[in-house]
């Protein structure tokens, strides 16, 4: 009886972990402390500790391990000490999915409940495309125009959260795809570009480009979407895209000011890059490299190195160009995974935290397409394009992102009896 209350208790917190990162980063981090500590429970009764020996558990301990050194060796160690100290959490949560995924009966039932939070954020998406604020009337355009903030509130961060979390469901949908009728195959594929042109309306440019690139590549080697379907998808997928931008001033003004003008403009290229707001941030990153080469200035400390060269206690390198935008000089991060971990851990740490993820992320390419597991291949598309070069994007590191990384990492491993560490 005990045993069955403690798996309800599990399903209920790994069903709700969408809703807990839309309610805030507080009740995100209780509900997968919750989980951590019901799983820790499941071991001290069961007592099955082989997952311990599990060697994608011992790389990520590795990183852990890592990650405490990078504290120790900042220039402030007390500014990342907790980000740092609270991976742990995130081991503990990898290996709590692959228990629940091994150990229940049903666990893809909680992707139901995913589901149906996902198409709710994402109608309320639209809504305040439309109108101008959500359901909830958020939506203030004159601080965020023209960005959708949803349920979000005050962060438009509206698409990166969807992008976490829409090729999963697409994935789970796929589930005996070819034993579904053709209403029900048509509507997941009507869900697939419900769920794509949601990021792509937030007017989040840099997660728009990757969700395309992700629905691409998955729909592309879906063995499930015949040629004539794939072709009949690109037709819409550009037909669609066109009259959105056309009819849609929103957009025109968040895709033109950009990408567009690098084909419009006389200028070259290389030019409008670099009068960029992100540029200036990539080379702040990189004189923060410069200076600290071989591991950075330590986890969370970008901010603390930029801002006080505001204060002229660092001084630029004179060789490089002035920068336009020196109000962005005191950042949190430099806004791009690879300039991050550059400036925060150095050549010697980025080695090691490419290594590792980069390891443990595709040496399941070959089984994924084997299987044909596409929850699994939702799951690796989205972890490969976190990596996309010179792309913008949130810290990989700040709570929000960390946790949608961490699920699809877990899923990614949990998600097929080959691959699950208790298998």
């Amino acid at each position: 009886m005990e045993n069955k209350y403690l798996e309800k208790s599990l399903f209920i917190f790994f069903s709700i972990i969408p809703l807990s990162i839309i309610l805030g980063p507080a009740i995100s981090l209780i509900n997968i402390l919750i989980v951590n500590v019901l799983f820790l429970f499941f071991l001290y009764i069961f007592k099955d500790f082989r997952f311990l020996n599990n060697k994608i558990v011992i790389f990520l301990f590795i990183l852990n391990i890592y990650l405490i050194f990078n504290s120790v060796i900042s220039i402030d160690p007390m500014i990342g000490i907790k980000r740092n100290l609270g991976f742990l959490r995130f081991i503990l949560l990898f290996i709590a999915f692959n228990y629940f995924f091994y150990s229940s009966k049903d666990p893809k039932k909680i992707f139901l409940w995913w589901f149906i939070i996902l198409l709710i954020f994402t109608l309320d998406v639209y809504i305040e495309f439309i109108t101008g604020s959500n359901i909830l009337g958020f939506g203030d355009k004159k601080k965020f125009f023209p960005r959708i903030v949803s349920f979000f509130k005050d962060e438009p961060i509206a698409g990166a959260y969807v992008l976490g979390f829409f090729l999963i469901i697409i994935g789970y949908l796929f589930d005996n795809f070819d034993k579904k009728n053709n209403l029900n195959k048509f509507i997941i594929y009507f869900l697939s570009f419900l769920f794509l042109f949601s990021i792509i309306v937030t007017g989040e440019r840099s997660n728009a480009i990757k969700a395309m690139g992700t629905f691409i590549v998955f729909f592309s080697i879906n063995h499930f979407v015949k040629i004539k379907a794939k072709f009949l998808f690109a037709v819409i997928f550009v037909t669609l895209i066109s009259f959105t931008f056309i009819y849609s001033d929103f957009l025109k003004y968040r895709f033109n000011k950009s990408f567009l003008k690098l084909f419009t403009s006389k200028e070259k290229i290389i030019t409008i890059y670099e009068k960029s707001i992100y540029a200036a941030l990539y080379k702040v990153g990189y004189q923060v490299f410069k200076k600290y080469p071989y591991f950075g200035v330590g986890n969370k400390n970008f901010r603390v190195e930029t801002c006080n060269s505001l204060g002229g206690s660092y001084v630029w390198d004179s060789t490089e160009p002035d920068i336009t935008y020196l109000y962005q000089l005191c950042s949190t991060h430099p806004h791009q995974i690879y300039f991050e971990f550059l400036a925060e851990h150095g050549i010697v740490g980025t080695i090691i935290l490419l290594s590792i993820l980069f390891f443990l992320i595709f040496r399941l390419l070959k089984i994924i397409i084997i299987s044909k597991n596409y929850l699994q291949l939702g799951c690796l598309l989205y972890l490969i394009f976190v990596f996309t070069p010179l792309l913008p994007g949130g810290s990989f590191f700040n709570d929000f992102n960390a946790t949608i990384f961490w699920i699809n990492f877990s899923l990614l491993y949990a998600s097929n009896k080959e691959t699950n560490i208790f298998n």
